[in-house]
């Protein structure tokens, strides 16, 4: 017996799991037919041009969510390092942050490890524009190459001064 999954988005009406519409129609509902299909062991059921196109783009979005977690943490070193006068604590917990996040994508896809040095790169060009733009600086101001280690960008001490966070609190700021 063939699954038959009801598309929730359109209440009781049944939709087949391989109408290419439904695809571009509502994606999710798509989803969750083809997992019921996968789930029932209907493999010959199911949808496989649009599950390929979607498993690929699935993991480019793992690879991009660690592209970004860098490019963060990479803006928020080149402020550091370019315009210490300006240093906050806010920027410290930014670099905490996404460096936590570099360690769930990494964690969550062992297989992104040899990545890096692209996933690195790649947000190296996309942080010196975006440090220009925030600290008001040329961008060939920043190296053209990213001048950070792996261990500077997921490791490198980022101190904040307490006693500079005690003085704007005292102040009000």
């Amino acid at each position: 017996m063939k699954a038959n999954p009801k598309s929730r988005s359109e209440g009781d009406a049944t939709t087949t799991a391989s109408e290419p519409a439904r695809y571009e129609k509502d994606l999710y509902g798509w989803v969750e037919d083809q997992v019921v299909l996968l789930r029932a062991n209907e493999v010959g059921s199911i949808d496989a041009s649009h599950i390929t196109r979607e498993l690929a783009e699935l993991g480019r979005s793992e690879f991009e969510k660690l592209v970004s977690a860098i490019r963060i943490v990479l803006v928020h070193l080149l402020k550091w390092d370019h315009q210490p006068q300006r240093r906050s604590r806010s920027w410290a917990t930014t670099i905490r942050e996404h460096r936590d996040r570099i360690d769930y994508v990494l964690r969550d896809n062992p297989s992104l490890k040899p990545r890096i040095p692209q996933a690195t790169k790649d947000a190296y060009r996309f942080a010196r524009r975006g440090a220009a733009r925030e600290t008001l600086m040329d961008e060939e101001a920043f190296a053209a190459a990213c001048p950070y280690s792996w261990e500077d960008i997921t490791m490198r001490p980022v101190l904040w001064d307490d006693e500079a966070s005690r003085r704007e609190r005292e102040r009000g700021e």
